[in-house]
C-alpha cells in the first residue's frame, strides 16, 4: 500500500505493490494488527504494542508527534499486558489484561472517552469503565465503541447520524452505555465511519448510524438513531462483522 508517512514499518517511505515482510518484527511474534489511515498497531505474544507511520496527533502513544518509519514499541505501556488493540484514522484504543481500556491520539469530539477534548500523546486509562472488564474495543473515524464482559455495547464521541446508537444525534464526551441493548448478550461490535455494528449471542447483527449508500443493511438508505436488526440474516447464524467508511461485512457460521 501506500506509504508515504511510514505507514509500512519498512523504513521508508515507498510504496508497496505486493505484500512485504516488515523485517522489524524479526524474532518476534505478533498476534494482531490494526491499520488505521495513516499508521498502524502490532500487538506481540508479549503483550507489547508497536506502532509506526504518521504521528501527527499523538495516536503512535510515543509521547510526541513525530512519524515513524520503523514499528516503535509503545513503552508508555511497559509493564501492562496488553490483549487487543484497534486504530482509528487519528486515535488508538488498547485494552490490557486487567480489562482496562487506554486511549491516545486525537481527542476531538470525546472519542478518546476522556471527558473532554484534548489531544493525547501517551496512552491514557478511560476511567469510566474502572470496575468494568472491557474485552473489546473498536476505533471508528470519530467514535469508539467497547464491549464488556456483561455482554454490553458502550459508545462515545462523534454521535451526528445516530452512530453512537443512543437514540440522538449528540456527542458523548464519556462512554455511554447503548441501553437499546438491555437484555441482549452483544459478543462483537465495529465501528465504521460513520455507522456501528454488533452481534447479538443469538447470532444477529444489528446497526446503526448513518445509512447512506444501504451499508446499515436494513433495505433502505435510512439512517437509524438506535441498533435495529438486519432482518437478511434472519435464518443465518452470523460469527464476524466489519464495518466499513461505505460498507459493511459479515461472516455466517457456515462460513
Amino acid at each position: 500500500g501506500g506509504g508515504d508517512l511510514g505507514e509500512l514499518g519498512h523504513g521508508d517511505a515507498q510504496r508497496q505493490s505486493q505484500p512485504k515482510k516488515v523485517e522489524a518484527f524479526a524474532g518476534q511474534r505478533v498476534v494482531a494488527v490494526s491499520a488505521g489511515r495513516s499508521h498502524c498497531l502490532a500487538l506481540t505474544a508479549d503483550g507489547a504494542i508497536w506502532s509506526w507511520g504518521d504521528g501527527d496527533f499523538g495516536q503512535l502513544g510515543h509521547g510526541d508527534k513525530q512519524n515513524q518509519l520503523l514499528p516503535k514499541k509503545v513503552e508508555a505501556l511497559a509493564g501492562q499486558r496488553v490483549l487487543a488493540v484497534s486504530a482509528g484514522p487519528i486515535h488508538s484504543l488498547a485494552i490490557t489484561a486487567d480489562g482496562a481500556v487506554w486511549s491516545w491520539g486525537s481527542g476531538s469530539f470525546g472519542r478518546l472517552g476522556h471527558g473532554d477534548e484534548q489531544q493525547q500523546l501517551l496512552p491514557k486509562k478511560v476511567e469510566t469503565f474502572a470496575g468494568q472488564r472491557v474485552v473489546a474495543v473498536s476505533a471508528g473515524v470519530e467514535h469508539s465503541l467497547a464491549l464488556t464482559a456483561d455482554g454490553a455495547v458502550w459508545s462515545w464521541g462523534r454521535g451526528d447520524d445516530g452512530r453512537l446508537g443512543h437514540g440522538d444525534g449528540q456527542r458523548q464526551l464519556l462512554p455511554k452505555k447503548v441501553e437499546a441493548f438491555a437484555g441482549q448478550r452483544v459478543v462483537a461490535v465495529s465501528a465504521g465511519g460513520v455507522h456501528s455494528i454488533a452481534i447479538t449471542a443469538d447470532g444477529a447483527v444489528w446497526s446503526w448510524g448513518d445509512g447512506y449508500y444501504g451499508k446499515l443493511g436494513h433495505g433502505d438508505e435510512q439512517s437509524q438513531l438506535q441498533p435495529k436488526k438486519v432482518e437478511a440474516f434472519a435464518d443465518r447464524r452470523v460469527v464476524a462483522v466489519s464495518a466499513g467508511c461505505l460498507h459493511s461485512l459479515a461472516i455466517t457460521a457456515d462460513g
